[in-house]
């Protein structure tokens, strides 16, 4: 009963704050603080454009925006801007980015403000639930205290290229909000001298914001994409987990539990120098590189917080008495340390946390010294690993609680604590990614040389292989043996690449590198390769007499088409059947990760079959798991943007299917997610706390059917229906030869290649130039470009319609009240119908595509009718957002200023096109700029 409530309650709150979908406020009060202070910094940017590029500038930007407002579909916008030149387009173009900046930064820091405003947040929230069903007797408390101990959020920073903005861009604007912070009414009555003071410092900032360059001068390299990642783990580490951290650790002990030393409720991923598919910038030398740089960061946080210990560590042995062990530990590191005894002695005699900590800074310099040149471990010289920095100050916590120093050894010592078990010694933990057919490619190549197959490897069909390489495992002989045979370059690389994994655990420590994702997994097969190449350098064994089977790192299959999520279940339980591999995943603590695909399904499939695909996928491999008796660790590999699997995290975790998450998950956290979400340190709090509440909440409260069967059953059937038609909707839609050349033609896409924003290519390799050969997120970011955001809502009109003319019109309407998983699909797409445009799509069509184009066109114009209605008549609205009245006025204003971004931006693609190879640089620049502005003015792009 406690469940349902709370079910109902989320519901009833998502639907009061749909500004969740947006990063938006929702109150009246905020709204007119946001505009406020987009009017004040509006200004001041007026001021610097008339400083920079003069008052006619200014004037000019005034009079376009005006023209964009007329009712004449842009005529005469249009024939202002063809006579405008390169140069001041570029200045036209970078005059509207810079408001959007600045309407976004404002927007998220009254959005955190309104968050703090509620009474409870949410993690105080869901265990008062848990209490609650403690208390009932309807959670059992043994059962609340395993998960709870193998809890674990873990956001994977990805180096997926939707990012637009620069970071010294984005530095500007975290500047610009805390201005404003300080200044706000929601504080102390600043003096008018404090209030001039900080119009000035804004005025400053924004001067800088003029004349920061928006664009990146070359592309990206993935060791830049870890310090962006690094970037935004550091703001994470120093300004947020060490209250969030003791927040949730209060909540657990209010219901009477407590977690282990070494449980990790929150971690960290990244993706950037590990996802080598597609992006032949990954090395295996890259990925070195990016370790020991992540370490440098990580490293250095460590050392200024111990830095700060050692001002709040100071009780003194004339005052208070210190542990046996804690003495005993001094003396051993003067033994291996004596220059840091010698040093510090004088000054810290009689203060041994100080001291203590002073052995653990120089320990710390060692290790950062160690592996800057691949240096091997000294003992007592340097750390091995996080584990053993942690061991250090766990013995300074356990003399001060057991010297009535408990306050001391429960906060400043213990956030420290909490803070490294979650970022580790390198920030974040990180994944490697590599297609399936490059280590068949692989195998094909050793096996040939070898010479022991009637058939070639590469001619093998699926099921020979897995036989053989089955049998191959169990054999726990060296394929390879001592000397590689000679091997093609290619082949040579993927087995590097694992002697670089093994290189990478030796040197960083054994959680530096924990998963191996497979993308492509369609069978069995494309994971037992990966095995056996990983058992010949030595990543895994099944064990002999004296030692158990050993797994160094976790192999995760990707599933990405629909194909793929059908078979998924099927899959895991052949993978978990074979006893090779069982006994590798017992010896990983009996948890199965598996990573599922929301891109290449909803490119494929469209965004209906995609989602219900995925729903179904989970629900399979939940009853997999539970049969074989392993922890389901599944991984979501969702994009920023609706058509990419994107929402709010807390709501898709809160979606997915009962009893599908048992403690761990790991979600991506893609392009301009990241500096969305984790910019503003209150805002980066809030929806860590929203995402680990959710997984609470999932985990423990979650596990069981909230729906009768015979409910749940026709609810499945509807769906299913719903996912066919908008399926073969889509896939006719798709098919239609015409539609990748009207994509490129009324899209900036081909344009989009040039904005530097991610090392991998935006294309895959050797294709014919078909729907297949476009990336997920080009795909996404062309659509969004022209309005039209095709990829979030096509074919749900569709669906519904047809679900609705079988006769199930009430049906959805009870789903849509009660079902978690098809209110926040509807409301995501919702949000995205309310960003599209056609009318000014309209205008790329007919001005890029021409009459070619026209059928396509009236396709999507019908499509996009019949999906608005649909999702009106479900919801039980007039018109888009009307429950929402304050975001959809906010999404208005917007669309005011976005309008000339538009235009210019088709003014400049003509000119271009028209020019070919030959078209100015400036030309390029400003077209680029637009790019980038609309993708600031639509937030969510990729």
């Amino acid at each position: 009963m406690t469940t349902e409530r709370s079910v109902s309650t989320a519901l009833d709150e998502l639907a009061q704050d749909p500004g969740a979908f947006a990063g938006g406020v929702s109150s009246d009060a905020r709204h007119a603080a946001v505009r406020a202070g987009v009017r004040r910094l509006g200004d001041l940017l007026g001021q610097a454009l008339t400083r920079h590029e003069g008052a006619e500038t200014l004037a000019l930007v005034e009079q376009v925006r005006a023209l964009a407002r007329r009712p004449d579909n842009g005529v005469e916008l249009g024939r202002l801007l063809a006579t405008v030149d390169d140069q001041t387009a570029i200045v036209l173009a970078r005059a509207f980015t810079a408001y959007f900046q600045l309407a976004n930064i404002t927007e998220q820091l009254y959005r955190s403000r309104e968050l703090s405003d509620r009474a409870q947040g949410p993690l105080a929230e869901t265990f008062d639930r848990m209490a609650a069903a403690l208390d009932a007797g309807t959670l059992d408390r043994e059962l609340a205290t395993s998960i709870a101990r193998r809890l674990e959020l873990r956001p994977v920073f990805t180096a997926h290229p939707t990012e637009a903005s620069r970071r010294s861009v984005l530095d500007t604007l975290r500047r610009i909000a805390d201005l404003l912070n300080a200044d706000s009414p929601d504080h102390t009555t600043p003096r008018p001298a404090d209030r001039d003071r900080t119009q000035r410092r804004l005025a400053e900032m924004v001067d800088v914001l003029w004349q920061t360059d928006e664009l990146r001068v070359e592309r990206p390299k993935p060791a830049d994409e870890a310090r962006s990642a690094a970037y935004y783990l550091e703001l994470i580490a120093t300004e947020v987990l060490p209250d969030l951290l003791e927040e949730r650790d209060l909540a657990l002990a209010r219901v009477g539990l407590t977690l282990p030393a070494g449980a990790h409720p929150l971690r960290f991923g990244s993706w950037a120098g590990g996802d080598r598919d597609g992006n032949p910038n990954v090395t295996p030398a890259v990925t070195l590189e990016v370790l020991t740089l992540q370490h440098e960061f990580g490293i250095r946080l460590l050392i200024s917080a111990v830095e700060q210990l050692i001002k709040e560590l100071t009780a003194s042995t004339r005052v208070v008495g210190v542990s046996d062990e804690l003495l005993s530990s001094l003396a051993a590191d003067r033994q291996v340390l004596p220059e840091v005894h010698d040093r510090y002695i004088r000054l810290n005699a009689e203060e041994p946390y100080r001291l203590k900590c002073s052995y653990i800074l120089a320990r710390l310099a060692g290790s950062q010294a160690r592996l800057a040149v691949g240096a091997p471990h000294v003992p007592g010289r340097d750390y091995r690993g996080l584990a053993e920095v942690l061991d250090d100050l766990a013995v300074m916590r356990a003399s001060l609680a057991a010297g009535d120093g408990s306050l001391v050894a429960d906060g400043p010592l213990l956030r420290v604590i909490r803070t490294a078990r979650a970022m580790g010694l390198s920030l974040a933990t990180l994944d490697i990614r590599e297609h399936a057919d490059k280590h068949h490619a692989a195998l094909a190549a050793v096996y040939d040389q070898v010479g022991e197959l009637d058939v070639g490897y590469a001619r093998l069909g699926r099921t020979e292989r897995r036989t053989l390489l089955s049998a191959e495992l169990a054999r726990r002989r060296p394929l390879l043996g001592s000397v590689p045979p000679p091997l093609p370059p290619a082949v040579l690389g993927t087995l590097e690449l694992m002697r670089t994994v093994r290189e990478a655990l030796d040197r960083f420590g054994e959680d530096v590198i924990e998963s191996y994702i497979v993308s492509m997994t369609r069978d069995v097969d494309d994971i037992l390769a990966v095995v056996v190449l990983a058992r010949e350098a030595g990543l895994v064994g099944l064990g002999f007499a004296d030692r158990p089977a050993w797994a160094r790192i976790g192999f995760v299959p990707l599933f990405e088409t629909v194909a793929e999520l059908r078979a998924a279940g099927e899959l895991l339980d052949g993978m978990l059947s074979d006893p090779s591999y069982r006994s590798l995943v017992r010896a990983r603590a009996d948890v199965q990760e598996v990573m599922l695909g929301y891109s290449d399904s909803s490119k494929d499939a469209g965004i209906t079959a995609s989602q219900w695909e995925i729903h179904k996928a989970q629900r399979e491999l939940r009853d997999v798991a539970r049969r074989h008796g392993v922890v389901l660790r599944l991984f979501h590999g969702r994009g920023g943007s609706v058509g990419r699997g994107g929402g709010p995290s807390g709501e898709a975790i809160m979606a997915q299917p009962f009893g599908t998450l048992d403690g761990p998950i790991k979600v991506t956290e893609q392009g301009e997610v990241i500096s969305d979400k984790y910019t503003l340190p209150q805002l980066a709090r809030h929806n860590l706390e929203i995402a680990l509440s959710a997984v609470v909440e999932a985990s423990i409260l979650h596990r069981s059917a909230r729906l009768s069967p015979a409910v749940l059953a026709g609810w499945n059937q509807t769906m299913q229906a719903v996912a066919d038609s908008a399926r073969t909707c889509y896939q006719a839609f798709a098919g239609d030869p015409a539609l990748v050349p009207f994509f490129l033609a009324a899209t900036p896409v081909e344009e989009l290649g040039n904005l530097n924003i991610g090392s991998r290519p935006s294309r895959r390799p050797g294709g014919s130039g078909g729907l297949a050969d476009l990336r997920a997120i080009p795909w996404v970011f062309g659509w969004t470009q022209s309005r039209i955001i095709l990829p979030g809502w096509f074919g749900v009109g569709t669906g519904l319609a047809a679900a609705r003319a079988a006769g199930a019109g009430d049906t959805l309407a009870e789903m849509y009240r009660s079902w978690h998983f098809f209110r926040t699909f509807l409301s995501n797409v919702q949000m995205t119908l309310a960003k599209s445009d056609l009318t000014i799509a309209q205008r790329y069509v007919s001005t890029l595509v021409g009459d070619d184009g026209g059928s396509i066109f009236e396709a999507i114009r019908a499509e996009h009718a019949r999906t608005v209605a649909e999702v009106l008549v479900v919801t039980g609205q007039a018109e888009l957002l009307e429950n929402a009245p304050t975001l959809r006025h906010t999404l208005e204003v917007r669309d005011s200023y976005l309008a000339p971004l538009h235009a210019l931006q088709l003014s400049l693609l003509t000119r271009a096109r028209a020019a070919g190879e030959d078209a100015d640089p400036h030309l390029r620049r400003a077209l680029l700029l637009t790019i980038n502005g609309i993708a600031a003015g639509l937030r969510n792009t990729g």
